[in-house]
C-alpha cells in the first residue's frame, strides 16, 4: 500500500514525524509532500496567483510553497503521477479540528483535495487545551493510530467522503475509546480581534483565536473529545442544506 502524507503545520512540524511513524506501521511506500512553512487555517486555499515550488529533502520527501491542497496536487500530479497512492492521511495537526474548525482547517482541507482526486483521504489531528496538560501527549495519536486506520480501512467508507480523525488530549492509557460522531457547534464565539497601535502611525489588527469548554450534545465531536474520546466524523464538500432548499422551491413559480 502506498500512503502520501501531509499537513498544513509545515514540513518540520513534530505532528508529521508522529503521522509518519504511524503510516510505516502500516506500509513500507510511504511518502511526504508538505508546506514548507505551517499554513494553518489555510483551508482549502490554493496558489493560483503565486508559483509553487517543489523541493525534494529526502528519499520520498518533499516540500512545496504553499498550502495543503497545493502539497496534495503537485504530488499527486508530479511526484507520484506514475504510481498514484492508495491513502492520503493529513496530519497529525497540533490542536483539535471540531465543530466549525473542519471549515477553515489547512489538515482537512489535505484531505479532501485527495478525496477529489480519487483517494481515500483520512485527517487527523490531536486536540490541546481541554485536559490541562502542560505538553501535547502526541504518544497517544502514535500508538492509537495504526489500529484505528487498519479498522477504517477494513470498515471502508464512501468515495465522497474524509474521515476526521480527533484525538484526546490524554495520556495512551486514559482514551475511554473510540466513537463516531457528527460535527458539533459550539455555544460560544470563538475568534475575537485585537485592534493594537502601529509604531509608525495608524492601527493594525491581531486576529485571536480563543478555546473554552462549551456544552455539546451527545454524539458530536466536541463532546467525544471532551470525555475521553477519539472522535472518527464523516465529512463531505457537499454543503447544501436541504431543508431550506425545500422551504424555498415555492420561489420557483414567482419567476
Amino acid at each position: 500500500m502506498r500512503i502520501l502524507l501531509t499537513n498544513d503545520d509545515g514540513i518540520q512540524a513534530k505532528g508529521l514525524s508522529v503521522l509518519r511513524k504511524i503510516a510505516l506501521e502500516l506500509s513500507d511506500d510511504v511518502w511526504v509532500c508538505a508546506p514548507d512553512t505551517e499554513q494553518s487555517a489555510a483551508s482549502r486555499g490554493v496558489s493560483l496567483h503565486n508559483p509553487v515550488k517543489l523541493k525534494k529533502l529526502d528519499d520520498k520527501v518533499f516540500s512545496v510553497t504553499g498550502t495543503p491542497t497545493d502539497s496534495v496536487i503537485v504530488a499527486m500530479t508530479d511526484v507520484l503521477n506514475d504510481h498514484k497512492p492508495d491513502l492520503i492521511l493529513s496530519g497529525v495537526n497540533r490542536g483539535q479540528n471540531l465543530a466549525e474548525d473542519v471549515t477553515f482547517s489547512g489538515t482537512i482541507a489535505g484531505a479532501l483535495q485527495g478525496m477529489q482526486m480519487g483517494v481515500p483521504s483520512i485527517a487527523l489531528s490531536l486536540a490541546r487545551g481541554f485536559q490541562g496538560a502542560e505538553s501535547l501527549p502526541w504518544e497517544t495519536a502514535e500508538a492509537h493510530g495504526p489500529e484505528l486506520i487498519r479498522n477504517l480501512l477494513e470498515e471502508k467508507w464512501p468515495e465522497d467522503v474524509v474521515l476526521s480523525v480527533n484525538f484526546p488530549d490524554r495520556a495512551v492509557d486514559k482514551v475511554e475509546g473510540v466513537q463516531i460522531t457528527r460535527q458539533g457547534s459550539r455555544d460560544f464565539q470563538m475568534s475575537g480581534v485585537d485592534k493594537r497601535s502601529h509604531p509608525r502611525g495608524g492601527s493594525y489588527y491581531w486576529l485571536t483565536y480563543g478555546a473554552g469548554l462549551s456544552n455539546p450534545p451527545q454524539g458530536t465531536d466536541l463532546r467525544a473529545i471532551y470525555d475521553g474520546y477519539i472522535s472518527v466524523t464523516p465529512l463531505h464538500t457537499d454543503l447544501t442544506h436541504s431543508e431550506t432548499m425545500s422551504a424555498l422551491n415555492g420561489l420557483n413559480a414567482k419567476f
